[in-house]
């Protein structure tokens, strides 16, 4: 899909040819000055009469009239050089791709040199163009009748630079992989949950251990009871569909150790149980396994790339149902920790079996750092909106590591408190250990202290993605619906690690 030509080859392609240009002086952007000689001046006069921006995002299409072999050239306005970062770059890149996509352009070239500037490299322009080609025109497969997914019309892309081929193949291959593993992620949580139960993502799990060579394990419903994983058996009770205990063990180096543990809640459905959703909550929580999905995701990107690094996936699964064999409110159950927990809200199921997976991560793949993933409250919703994924740690410098790769990746997360006031809130019940919902009072940062009882003294990140796995409308790298957040961010850090 992807060619790498000298610039010399600028109007050999005969479909479109791809210019970005910069607010500052045009006569000192050399590929500008060509593109505009061999339309004999037409640039110069069109950007002046406003049928062509260098304004941040602008997309300015010019037939060329046979003056070139090339039928059309994009202009793609990136205002102001200094004002330039990878993310606004990445989005700018989105929306050209999807006027592409709207135009039924199958082929073009990109003049990758015109992009460059002091801070970005022709490396970074290759790497975020490569992602935004990928997630960018993504549409969701429907279950309409007859076949109504618009194609994917690019097909072929010649970049034009004169840089070193070797380097820009390389960030091609990991941009690329990290859209990929955005549009698993994506597709994952978009399928409804009568068709995705536990079961079906065990068996996506395993397509994916086959395709990239990772080890795979299932624990069944007679295994947890071995085992003892009270809180993940209590969500399921209620539930005609069985749960799965899943796990992705990547080995990227000869020894296992310094593991990096990826857990991810997939809960295939939330009614709330007893404590039931209302009837505009229930809607859309086929979604609540979007911390699994972005987990998988990340799980493709490193199957696709092999970083030297270890890695394992832990992915409890099952839906919360009501039933005559739900668990209730006033329960108490025995986590596999040996943890007991009084239960005050079955809607705070998320957390019961995020406590299981990293118990289990933690004994049974010797992780030296855990980062769990997941819909987990919509007091984080309230707290941070729809553009911010919420983060709490027991470890400040893991943490730093988690936000230097969600700034890279352009996932933006802040960091909630915790500390021993809210340890306490936890520990409040007169009956056991903990308990799984002390209030509405910081509910967000609730559900993670509650996840640290578990983690204890293992390196822990949380991400509550409740706002953020999904957008409501469709925006410059993606449609409307699952975002795949955290995906990059997940990848990233593995990557950079």
């Amino acid at each position: 899909m992807f060619e790498i030509k000298p610039t010399s080859e600028m109007f050999t392609q005969k479909e479109a040819v791809i210019l970005a240009i910069y607010e500052e002086n045009k006569q000192q952007q050399p590929f500008y000055s060509q593109c505009n000689d061999a339309l004999d001046g037409a640039l110069d006069q069109y950007i002046q009469d406003g049928d062509v921006s260098n304004h941040y995002k602008a997309v300015s299409k010019v037939f060329t009239l046979n003056k070139i072999k090339t039928k059309r050239i994009y202009i793609l306005g990136l205002g102001k050089k200094e004002k330039l970062t990878n993310q606004r770059l990445k989005s700018a890149l989105g929306a050209l791709f999807k006027q592409l996509q709207k135009d039924k352009i199958t082929e073009t070239s990109i003049v990758l040199d015109s992009f460059v500037t002091d801070e970005i490299s022709a490396e970074v322009v290759a790497e975020v163009m490569a992602e935004a080609m990928v997630v960018a025109p993504f549409q969701f497969d429907t279950y309409q009748s007859g076949n109504n997914k618009p194609a994917i019309m690019l097909e072929s892309i010649t970049l034009l630079s004169d840089q070193a081929s070797l380097p820009i193949n390389h960030a091609i291959q990991k941009g690329r992989a990290m859209g990929y593993g955005v549009n698993t992620a994506r597709q994952l949580v978009q399928i409804p949950g009568n068709l995705l139960t536990a079961t079906d993502i065990a068996e996506y799990a395993k397509t994916m251990a086959v395709e990239y060579g990772f080890e795979v394990e299932f624990l069944n419903k007679q295994e947890m009871e071995q085992l003892g994983m009270g809180a993940l058996l209590a969500v399921n009770q209620g539930s005609v569909e069985p749960p799965k205990m899943i796990v992705l063990k990547y080995q990227g180096r000869e020894v296992w150790d310094d593991v990096t543990g990826l857990v991810g809640k997939g809960i295939t459905f939330d009614t709330g149980g007893y404590s039931l959703k209302p009837k505009d909550g229930i809607v859309g929580m086929k979604g609540d396994m979007g911390g699994a999905a972005a987990v998988l995701g990340a799980m493709d990107v490193i199957g696709r790339l092999k970083p030297k690094q270890n890695v394992v996936a832990v992915i409890p699964s099952t839906d919360n149902m009501v039933s005559g064999s739900a668990f209730k409110p006033d329960d108490v159950i025995t986590s596999m920790s040996g943890k007991t927990i009084e239960v005050l809200n079955t809607d705070a199921e998320g957390r019961l079996v995020l406590a299981d997976a990293i118990t289990y991560a933690k004994k049974q793949y010797q992780v030296s750092s855990i980062i769990d993933v997941a819909t987990l409250t919509g007091g984080v919703v309230v707290a941070l909106g729809d553009q911010v994924t919420g983060a709490m740690t027991n470890d400040e410098t893991l943490y730093q590591a988690i936000e230097s790769a969600s700034k890279q990746a352009g996932e933006h997360i802040w960091q909630l408190p915790y500390n021993d006031l809210y340890q306490e809130q936890v520990r409040s019940s007169s009956i056991a250990d903990l308990n799984n919902s002390p209030g509405r009072k910081a509910h967000a940062i609730m559900a993670g202290a509650f996840l640290a009882e578990f983690a204890d003294d293992t390196s822990w990140v949380h991400l509550d993605i409740a706002g953020t796995s999904e957008s409501e409308v469709s925006y410059d790298l993606g449609p409307k619906g699952p975002t795949g957040v955290m995906v990059r961010t997940l990848a990233s850090y593995v990557l950079r690690k």
